[in-house]
């Protein structure tokens, strides 16, 4: 071939007829720039003129305020136009101030924002610095001193348990057959004696203290009217938001597949949209300020290491893979005891990814939040119990730091958080089809040896449901509906919660349990303690310590247990503070709203 031909073969359109001018290579070199240094110490206009970007930052917070005012001003105009016209004759929601809905709660949101700012701009620099450094601290140390010796502490103690045997004395007197629900309370603390790893290292003021702020939470979420009504309204409010997961839902799936609730569909895309929302929050910052807060309080209270303090109160919103996380850079430093207490906190809860799908079954969102918040002071108490800490601890509060995203964008957050939902929804679809097919497989082989004996109805599931009934019973749930809930129970701790709650609200539904039972089982099964979860810890966890798998895996069955146990003190003491009347229009109107979407006005 010649060189012409070889060049239009090589060559297409104008090529084939032009020659190419190829140029030297080294034109297109890169060379470094001049003056570098001169480009990077180049300052905008804001930051060559400071005062005037403060002008203008002042500007804004001023034109942001005055929206806000303008606005609260005509919604307060609107409000007393439909109370003096519209209240008489017809029925508005903005009716009355209800801090729940409508301007009540406008109300309530506004009050918070400007205390907050009120308090971090004003009061706290002015005036909280030097309160803290000259009254508040030197107070703290001498109480502290005060409080840590062994008489003040008995004598503490007794006083406390004192005020609890009052307080139960006349919350059972006219139902006494309550008075069982202590039982379980009773044996687990025995338990936790008997087999403790170390029974002298027992720290006993942790262990009550928990305990006892598990029930006073109990007291205050359940029996007080005030804040039943606000674990209510906060219940009422998680379920619409997650509710809107629906619309993304309907436009992925269609409305056949949603609107007939198939699970895969219309459940679990929700952890899709919580997911999204929770890595924005992570990446602004706001989720590690509510844990690093909530972790001091349980630090303060109980006296445990910051850490395991952090992880307890994170599991409160996040799942068991998420929470340990936020303290990632320090598991390789934490004491067998604070592995313990760390993985026992992720058995004890469940994340807020998977809550809408406990929501469509029927559970009731108030108890499922209460539950969280009462298990973040008793996983370290009972913790500590049954694993007392024998070393000491390599973390400080001053010295920790929780880890930021890694995120470059908002956007970037929220996509990333969307994202990382999918192997979620994946292992949580995996799991329910094996667990269930292989229960449905021993349910099949032991009634084979049944029928070959004349007994047809006995199966796997009845056999192990029949080894909780002594345990529900102790929970307080009465006689005639043990085996229903020992068959809920059962049902979680070999499957997974999932399968749990449904078949709790098909129960509900059908009028097979009281509503009183039903709340019991609420509580008693709110926790991811389940064999697929025991293996989903060990691994997360195993890959961000990697030379502390030994370590994990040996207190992990350990911690699968006391997980356990600590759904079922919470269980327990619901089981005293629950009203049947109350609970009964609690679940009327939970399965009223699920034949309806977003119903709950903010």
């Amino acid at each position: 071939m010649s060189a012409e031909s070889s060049k239009g073969a090589i060559n297409n359109g104008y090529e084939l007829d032009h020659e190419l001018d190829i140029r030297d290579s080294e034109e297109f070199t890169e060379h470094p720039l001049d003056d570098t240094s001169e480009v990077a110490n180049k300052k905008g206009y804001f930051e060559k003129n400071p005062k005037v970007a403060r002008l203008v930052r002042i500007s804004i917070y001023v034109l942001l305020h005055l929206c806000v005012v303008g606005y609260f001003s005509y919604a307060t105009y609107h409000y007393h136009d439909i109370t003096n016209y519209e209240c008489y004759w017809k029925d508005n929601p903005l009716c009355g101030i209800n801090f729940c809905t409508g301007y009540g709660m406008l109300l309530l949101l506004l009050g918070f924002i400007y205390l907050g700012l009120f308090y971090y701009y004003v009061f706290k620099p002015m005036v909280g610095h030097s309160l803290h450094r000259n009254y508040i601290k030197p107070f703290s140390k001498k109480w502290h001193n005060f409080s840590r010796t062994r008489v003040v502490s008995l004598a503490s103690i007794a006083l406390l348990l004192a005020l609890l045997a009052i307080f139960v004395y006349f919350e059972c007197r006219d139902e006494t057959q309550k008075l069982v629900s202590l039982v379980a309370p009773c044996f687990f603390i025995l338990c936790g004696y008997v087999f403790s790893t170390n029974r002298r290292a027992i720290n006993w003021r942790i262990v009550i203290t928990g305990i006892t702020c598990q029930f006073l939470l109990g007291i205050f979420c359940i029996r007080w009217e005030v804040g039943r009504k606000i674990f209510e309204c906060l219940g009422n409010k998680v379920a619409t938001f997650l509710g809107y997961a629906t619309d993304g839902a309907e436009f992925v799936f269609g409305d056949f597949l949603v609107n007939n609730n198939v699970f895969a569909f219309a459940i679990l895309p929700v952890i899709f949209f919580f997911s999204f929302f929770i890595s924005i929050l992570y990446y602004m910052g706001t989720m590690q300020w509510v844990v690093i807060k909530l972790g001091w309080i349980l630090q303060q209270i109980l006296g445990t290491t910051v850490c395991e303090s952090v992880t307890a109160a994170a599991n409160i919103f996040l799942g068991m893979s998420e929470s340990p996380l936020l303290i990632r850079p320090y598991i390789n430093k934490l004491t067998k005891s604070e592995i313990h207490s760390i993985v026992v906190s992720g058995f004890a809860t469940v994340s807020g990814t998977v809550l809408a799908a406990y929501l469509s079954f029927g559970a009731s969102a108030a108890h499922l939040i209460t539950s969280s918040v009462m298990a973040a002071p008793a996983t370290l108490a009972i913790s500590k119990l049954y694993m007392p800490e024998t070393e000491e601890s390599q973390t400080s509060s001053d010295s920790i730091e929780l880890e930021k995203s890694q995120d470059s964008s908002l956007l970037d957050a929220a996509s990333s958080g969307a994202s990382n939902a999918v192997p979620i929804v994946l292992g949580i679809i995996a799991n329910i089809v094996a667990f269930v097919a292989f229960i449905a497989f021993l349910n099949g082989l032991v009634s084979w040896f049944g029928y070959l004996v004349g007994l047809e109805q006995i199966d796997f599931e009845w056999i192990f449901s029949k080894l909780f009934v002594p345990l529900v019973w102790a929970m307080g749930v009465p006689k005639e509906d043990c085996d229903i809930i020992a068959k809920v129970v059962a049902t979680k701790t070999t499957i997974n919660e999932f399968v749990a709650y449904e078949r709790l609200g098909q129960y509900i539904e059908n009028n097979d349990i009281t509503a009183r039972s039903a709340g019991i089982a609420t509580f008693a099964i709110c926790g991811f303690a389940n064999p697929s979860s025991l293996g989903i810890l060990i691994g997360s966890l195993s890959a961000m310590a990697p030379h502390r798998r030994s370590t994990i895996t040996a207190v992990a069955f350990r911690a699968f247990v006391v997980g356990s146990i600590v759904c079922f003190v919470s269980a327990s003491f619901a089981g005293i503070l629950i009203q049947e009347g109350d609970e009964r229009a609690n679940y009327n109107r939970i399965f009223e709203k699920l034949g309806r979407k977003n119903v709950t006005q903010f």
